[in-house]
Parts: C-alpha cells; structure tokens; sequence
C-alpha cells in the first residue's frame, strides 16, 4: 500500500557562534507534516567546521541546545513546557526567529509519501559535509524531477478517476 504525499515544512538548524558576525554552519533539520501528525529533528554536529569559525566555541552547551531540538520534537516528560504544547505548536516554537547561539533558517515547504525519509534526505543535502552533499545543479534536476513525476501522477490519476474522481481542492 502506498501512502498519498504529504506537505511538509522544515527549516534548517543552524549554529551562529559569533551572532554579530553572522557566520554560521548547519547542524540539523527539524520537519513537520501536520497531515500525518510527524515532528522530528534530526542533529548532525560538525565540531571542525564550527571550530574553523570560532576556536573557542563552547561544545558542550551547543550539544546541549541542538539536543534539545529532538527532546522537543518527541514532547512528553522530559521535554518541558515546550514539549506539552501539540506538535504544530513545538515546530513554531522551535522555529520563531531569534538573535542566539542556535537559530533556524526560514520555514520551506515539500512533499512527501514518507516524512522521515524527507528529514534524511535533507540532512544529506543541507547538513552533510560539502564533499558529500549534491551540487545545486544535481539538486535543481532533482527537484525538477520529482515534479515532473507528480504531475504526471497526478495526471494519470485523473484521467484513471474521470468524472468519478473529482477534485478534492485539498493540499493533502
């Protein structure tokens, strides 16, 4: 069985040693598809990458900051007040604009069958050491591709439905 495609938005976290420089490097992903109930975060810190920016980075208490994305995300004991609030509130919450040693890239929206595939995939995009990670034309083809093919089911599924289908006029 497969599952229909959801809307997703996520946002990149990222770390800002020296705010007033606005030097920064990306050290995680936060997701949420509301229509599936998913909320996530996924922490992949690069310690000699944050060091080239500032030597003198406190490790510890940026482990301790990015770790708590995930602990929010899951909600429940342990998670604080944040984490009692339902999952769409924790996302905008860990996601609100702030001046402070984590920040969060703005929100972007996708689309996906399978949300926790979504978050790896673009933890491997955005957060993944430059070496590993896709060139933007590779990452343009991508994105192209995976509309061309939702379209064209879209469409298949629409000439399939014919006047028995309809239009749902949702997102999904």
């Amino acid at each position: 069985m497969t599952t229909r495609p959801c809307y997703y938005d996520y946002a990149v976290i990222r770390i800002v040693p020296r705010v007033e420089r606005e030097e920064f490097i990306n050290a995680g992903i936060i997701l949420s598809c509301q229509a599936s109930g998913f909320l996530a975060a996924a922490i992949a810190l690069d310690e000699a990458r944050l060091r080239a920016l500032d030597p003198w980075a406190d490790l510890a208490l940026i482990r301790q900051h990015l770790e708590s994305f995930p602990r929010i995300c899951r909600g429940g004991p342990g998670s604080g007040p944040i984490g009692a609030l339902p999952a769409r509130g924790r996302f905008h919450w860990l996601t609100a604009r702030r001046s402070a040693l984590v920040q969060t890239s703005a929100v972007h929206t996708g689309r996906s069958a399978d949300p926790a595939d979504a978050l790896q995939r673009l933890m491997a995009r955005m957060v993944a050491s430059p070496g590993a990670a896709p060139s933007a034309g590779d990452l343009a083809r991508e994105v192209a591709g995976e509309a061309a093919r939702e379209a064209a089911g879209e469409a298949a599924g629409e000439a399939a439905g014919g006047a028995a289908g309809g239009a749902d006029g949702g997102a999904g």
